[in-house]
């Protein structure tokens, strides 16, 4: 039988008694716990006087001296308050010492069970610190973040007042509560058996504490016949949960893990689990930090057969034995649906049945652990104790996440003879140094900066030094004679007066010191009788997990060392200090701005949201750039035999999730889908009652029966809109039920249904019936974003919206343009917390923001000013590594967050947008296309709601036409604009003219660049903790046509030995190469292996952040590379397109192309802000260009382009017709042979249709001209070619780079 437990019994159950269990869940948990506590409660590290002891160390007492005070010799000063039981601690008070200039302003808390083993409480920003006091009388309350569950407390201070010393009277603020306590011994375990055979939940809570030093173990397991299991179990310092639902019966060993929470839980300190389960959805909560998961498999209900246990896994029939390593520690207060397990076994109830020896108080081992705090300045001195074998022995156990640092370094006799163990690369190396500076190393391990607790030894026997890691002896060194310590060891690293390390010092946990097979005692080192020590923390391994809760975004990894933390962005579409920044535009309007043709695209329409890049398809052929979303049926679809009980149902998935689709439509301005329908004998809608026979889905599934080129609401087709209905009785040709082929075909365009989900067909099941159906792409075109604006006239106005929601991650970006000196562009703050975006001078953009760490501030200048009425880009960014901020196309600024610092940006007010809350400081001017975190805001919406603020921006630069092309600005003019193409590859009054050169063999073009400098570099005179972004980045862009191979396309170099090489090898491939590091072998990238030395034009476009590389070749879709160094080009000399002269420091293959020079066609060649070609055209004779050999401007790119246009439309049209000719020849082959009457009309209607459309066409081609006429005179009125570095003021994002 099976056993159903009742769900409300369960939640109320549940309930009460975990209520009880914890004082602080119904009651106020606030009561004074020190204030009657006695004398010998409280202790310290040293007392500075009698009448400053610990004890006269209470809130609000006068006594003795009025407080604490160590003395003034003591480098670890402590106060220990001993709570004489475990107590829940929810607050803390600190004053100064009565009426003195002693008082503490920070200070750290430790807490402990035993006294012995401290663990350093943290914030849940993970800040360690907590504030004190700025004067000796006034009481400052810290309430903790998460209550603490602990018998002893340490405060250490940190910093005092200055022109005093250390003064400290303390309360804690708690409550008791109730603890039952079960210690397994890793060889027990106890079982909860049913009253049934089996129990089967559909929900369930289990809840417990736990506490170990081993980083393996199983805590809970429960199994079912049908394949139902769970089970929660320690694995490498984390907990892994395994949960399945479902009937099939995978053994143990195969069985995956749903959910693995928590780290560092070996550390011998209590942690908190608990976990909620309702049907497939489940809560997994390790310390505070929570998951939430839904199971795999079809079941919803947990079915565990016989028992549960807890603490190992029994094999069936043999007690006391376990399928996995069990648990080895204690678990508190633990409860499985409300029942209290360690109770039950306490009071020996029969549903319990205990394996092996369990017992109800926990022991404690005394596993003493010390901490290395510096990775400069930490050692641990410690002298050789006496060998009773004479041979020589040292054993410890360490665990850090820096993959480099100095175990331990110690002389050997005979001299001169030294011994190194330390971690280099992540892998343990044992050095044996001797006379002549020869060197003797052997290497174990691979990853031991993995966190993990890991033993090693390393003794001398028979002329061998042999090294063991984690119990397996890994390698030795052979000796020629017998050696012995000499002199003192060294633990973690040196004394700067003792020994030359260049290996940076250890930063970790060490435990367990034994040296020549005597124990180290480090108490007594931490008391001065033994050895000498610096900067380390003893009875407590204070380890930090920087990558729990992972805070890297879009489900990148995490890697970490001791004090911070880096986010891997390889193959998630977004780059970063925490990958937050999309690497690709927003929409195919932002890739045709950029210069880019038709092609494959990913796009990312919310940025730096959640939801990540899609692939699509941009055409750019019309003069609207149209994002094409093709799904899984491109073909037209026979249906019969369907009726409305058994109906034919065809799903549309494209490549796209729901979101993403939402996200582009409501992005767009326009979005469309072609349905094609054609009929015999198929109805749509003629029904007695009117129920639709057919009908489609849209995108979020809701059912929709109009048709194409109908309207959303009525069952009708574009035939009833026209009046052009077969049957004038019907709202649709097919709805006439004829026994010919009718058609109901148009466009679907209302945008909120966009696209089609699935069709269902259901009247094609009578003799003759038959439908064929073709729905098209999706179809959009504009992005609504790029011209949203709002125009500010007076300073008191603002436009309002909800609070931003960047809490760990923010990025803002808009344009603007004002005449206005000053103004607020955007704020928003909290209680404490802000973030302020202005223009706070004419010539200066700053963001501030506030997160508890104090205002962050950052500028950035122009060198000219900013409130000359033209559009500016600004995109300030916020996270928990960084802030930046961009303006225009100047260096980009950075300031790093503080390691220990608080994170999280607590915002309460509502953002306000041009102006502020107190109505000051306002902005004058235009703000367009403002997106926070991906999100656009609609501005133009607001304003027309908001006096002081209109919708739109005045202008002829500000309307969503795209008047400039290829990175050219828009400038506003008196009666007009131009454009300033100078930042841009292409020319003409538009900057779409392409730029072309011929070359021959000896033909090249060097720019020298004005004066050595970085890339990024940024001239500041800002405070050093503010600098540029250090991330190296390059753009480049050009089109080409060769015959040639091997050939030289481009090469960049430096001063200092650096290259960027992109050639054609011999085959025609095309090969970038990249020297970045003097000192290793270049990185050669071959995207293309095919042969582009065949006479086309091939466009590449290149873009590099950092370590990682993207390319993209004509019209195929970026290809991602990953560079072995992320070092940017320092201090560049000159770019060369053809030959290149000085070819010394080249690879061989290099050399050859440079020789060979290129012969062929050159066009609109980018490289950053440099367009080489066109000022070589434009500046013959700059002292920036060299050219040698003969040039020749030419048009052949733009020819190539036109031609490969050409072929492209010819293609087009040709598988359009193809498609069309194939529906036809379909429809030929079901309708039969058309008749001779019918025939001669369709003849006679095309010649006069044909008659009449070229009579039409004719005025219209006349018309045209004089049009094209009239235009080309305006323009050329426009016409502009500014010098090549008259504007630095480029705006990245206007140019959609």
């Amino acid at each position: 039988m099976k056993m159903v437990a009742p769900l409300p019994v369960l939640v109320l159950c549940t309930l009460s008694v975990l209520g009880g269990a914890s004082a602080a869940s119904h009651h106020n948990c606030n009561a004074p716990l020190v204030s009657a506590l006695p004398h010998s409660s409280l202790r310290s590290s040293s007392q500075s006087s009698a009448s400053h002891a610990a004890f006269h160390a209470k809130l609000n007492r006068r006594d003795g001296a009025g407080g604490w005070s160590p003395m003034v010799t003591d480098h670890n000063p402590w106060l220990q308050v001993d709570l004489r039981e475990q107590m829940e601690v929810t607050a803390l008070a600190t004053q100064g010492r009565y009426d003195s200039w002693d008082w503490v302003s920070s200070y750290l808390l430790l807490f402990s069970d035993t006294g012995r083993i401290w663990k350093q409480y943290r914030h849940e920003d993970g800040v360690e610190r907590f504030a004190g006091n700025v004067n000796s009388e006034s009481v400052v309350q810290n309430k903790l973040s998460h209550p603490l569950r602990t018998r002893f407390l340490r405060f250490v201070p940190v910093d005092w007042n200055p022109s005093g010393w250390m003064g400290l009277r303390v309360e804690v603020f708690g409550c008791s509560y109730k603890s039952f306590v079960a210690d397994f011994d890793g060889r027990s375990s106890l079982l909860y058996r049913f009253n049934q055979k089996s129990m089967s939940t559909t929900k369930d809570v289990i809840s417990l504490r736990f506490k170990s030093h081993q980083a393996e173990g199983v805590l809970l397991h429960g199994e079912g016949q049908r394949g139902d299991y769970i089970t929660l179990e320690l694995h490498r310092g984390r907990l892994d949960l395994y949960l399945n639902l479902d009937d099939s019966r995978p053994r143990f060993g195969s069985r995956r893990v749903v959910a693995t929470a928590g780290s560092l839980l070996d550390d011998q300190h209590w942690h908190s689990v608990h976990i909620e389960r309702f049907n497939k959805q489940v809560n997994l909560t390790v310390d505070a930090h929570t998951q939430h998961f839904q199971t795999k498999g079809e079941g919803h209900s947990l079915e565990v057969d016989y028992e549960l246990s807890f603490g190992g896994i029994p094999l069936p029939g043999k007690p006391g034995t376990f399928a996995r390593k069990n648990f080895h520690g204690c678990m508190e207060n633990l409860y499985y649906n409300g029942i209290n397990i360690v109770d039950l076994a306490k009071r020996r109830k029969p549903q319990i049945h205990s394996v092996g020896n369990v017992t109800f108080s926990c022991s404690q081992p005394q596993l003493v652990a010390c901490t290395f705090l510096s990775s400069s300045s930490s050692f641990l001195t410690l002298p050789s104790a006496v060998s009773t074998t004479g041979e020589l022995a040292v054993g410890f156990q360490f665990r850090t996440w820096n993959q480099d640092g100095l175990l331990f370094t110690v002389q050997l006799d005979p001299s001169p003879q030294k011994l190194d163990l330390q971690i280099s690369n992540s892998w343990l190396h044992l050095s044996l140094h001797s006379a002549g500076r020869q060197r003797t190393e052997v290497s174990a391990g691979r990853t031991v900066n993995d966190g993990m607790w890991h033993s090693v030894s390393v003794t001398s026997r028979d002329l061998q030094i042999l090294l063991t890691l984690d119990g397996e002896a890994s390698s030795n060194i052979e000796l020629w004679e017998h050696v012995e310590s000499r002199g003192s060891f060294h633990f973690g690293g040196c004394p700067p007066m003792e020994c030359r390390v260049q290996t940076p010092a250890f930063q970790g946990c060490m435990q367990l010191i034994s040296i020549n097979n005597q124990p180290v005692n480090l108490s007594l080192v931490q008391q001065g009788l033994l050895g000498s020590y610096n900067e380390l923390q003893f009875d407590a391994c204070n380890m930090k997990d920087r990558c729990l809760p992972n805070l890297c975004e879009h489900s990148a990894a995490c890697t970490q060392t001791w004090s911070s933390f880096t986010c891997d962005c390889s193959g998630t579409g977004y780059s970063g200090a925490t990958c937050h920044n999309s690497i690709y535009e927003p929409s195919c309007e932002a890739y045709k701005l950029s210069g880019s043709s038709s092609g494959f695209y990913f796009i990312d329409p919310d940025g730096s949201g959640p939801l990540g890049p899609t692939q699509v398809y941009c055409n750019m052929t019309e003069k609207k750039v149209w994002t094409v979303l093709p799904h899984n049926s491109t073909a037209p679809v026979k249906v019969q035999s369907s009726s409305p009980q058994k109906p034919h149902i065809m799903k549309f998935d494209y490549n796209a999730s729901s979101k993403q689709l939402r996200a582009i439509v409501s992005g767009s301005e326009q979005c469309q889908q072609e349905v094609v329908y054609n009929c015999r004998k198929s109805r749509l809608f003629n029904t007695k009652d009117g129920s639709p026979l057919s009908w489609w889905l849209d995108r979020e599934g809701e059912r929709r029966s109009y048709w194409g080129g109908s309207l959303p609401g009525v069952q009708q087709c574009s035939c009833s809109l026209e009046d052009s209905c077969m049957d004038m009785n019907h709202f649709c040709n097919c709805d006439a039920d004829l026994d010919t082929w009718a058609n109901d075909s148009g466009i679907l365009s209302y945008k909120d249904h966009l696209p089609l989900s699935e069709i269902v067909i259901g009247d094609t099941n009578r003799t003759g019936s038959q439908a064929v159906y073709y729905i098209g792409p999706l179809r959009c075109y504009g992005d609504r974003s790029t011209w949203n604006a709002a125009s500010f006239y007076q300073e008191s106005s603002y436009l309002y919206f909800p609070t931003l929601q960047a809490e760990l991650a923010s990025d803002i970006s808009f344009y603007f343009k004002t005449s206005a000196p000053s103004g607020v562009f955007l704020e928003n703050q909290g209680l404490k917390d802000f973030i302020r975006v202005e223009l706070s001078s004419p010539s200066v953009v700053t963001f501030s923001f506030d997160v508890g760490n104090g205002p962050a501030v950052l500028s950035v200048k122009s060198h000219l000013p900013l409130n000359d009425r033209q559009w500016h880009y600004v995109r300030a960014e916020r996270n928990v590594k960084e802030a930046s901020l961009q303006v225009d196309q100047l260096p980009l600024r950075f300031l790093e967050a503080p390691a220990e610092g608080y994170l999280r940006l607590r915002l309460s007010s509502q953002l306000f947008v041009g102006g502020t809350a107190s109505q000051q400081r306002g902005f004058l001017g235009c703000i367009r296309s403002l997106m926070v975190n991906g999100v656009s805001f609609d501005l133009e919406d607001r304003a027309k709601m908001t006096p002081g603020v209109s919708s739109g921006c005045p202008g002829y630069c500000s309307g969503s036409t795209s008047l400039c092309h290829n990175r050219g600005r828009c400038i506003e003019k008196n009666n007009g604009y131009v454009c300033d193409c100078s930042q841009s590859a292409y020319g003409g009054t538009t900057c779409n003219q392409e730029v072309s050169v011929s070359f021959d063999r000896e033909s090249s073009v060097t720019y020298t660049f004005q004066e050595p400098f970085s890339v990024m570099q940024n001239r500041s005179v800002k405070a050093s903790s503010v600098s540029t972004d250090s991330r190296a980045r390059e753009d480049v862009a050009f089109s080409f046509v060769t015959s040639q191979r091997p050939a030289m396309l481009l090469t960049v170099s430096t001063f200092s030995q650096q290259y960027i090489a992109i050639i054609l090898a011999r085959n025609g491939s095309l090969q970038i190469w990249y020297h970045l590091q003097t000192d290793r072998s270049p990185d050669v990238f071959s995207p293309a292996l095919n042969n582009l030395a065949d006479g086309r034009l091939h466009r590449i476009r290149i873009h590099r952040v950092g370590k990682n590389l993207y390319v993209q070749i004509d019209q195929d879709i970026h290809r991602k590379y990953t560079l072995s160094s992320d070092a940017e080009l320092i201090l560049i000399r000159s770019l060369t397109l053809g030959k290149v002269i000085r070819i010394d420091n080249l690879g061989e293959e290099v050399k050859k192309a440079a020789s060979k020079g290129f012969i062929g066609c050159l066009s609109s060649v980018q490289f950053n802000h440099v367009a080489p070609l066109k000022a070589a055209l434009t500046n013959r004779g700059s002292s920036l260009v060299t050219i040698r050999g003969p040039l020749v401007q030419s048009n052949c790119g733009a020819l190539a382009e036109s031609t490969s246009h050409t072929l492209q439309d010819q293609a087009a049209n040709e598988d359009k017709e193809q498609r069309s000719g194939s529906t036809q020849k379909d429809l030929a082959v079901i309708a039969g042979v058309v008749t001779a009457v019918v025939f001669i009309a369709v003849c006679v209607l095309a010649v006069i249709s044909r008659l009449l459309y070229q009579h039409r066409r004719a005025q219209r081609s006349s018309a045209g001209a004089m049009k094209e006429e009239h235009t080309h005179s305006t323009y050329t009125d426009y016409r502009t070619e500014l010098h090549l570095h008259n504007s630095i003021r480029e705006s990245v994002k206007e140019y959609y780079i």
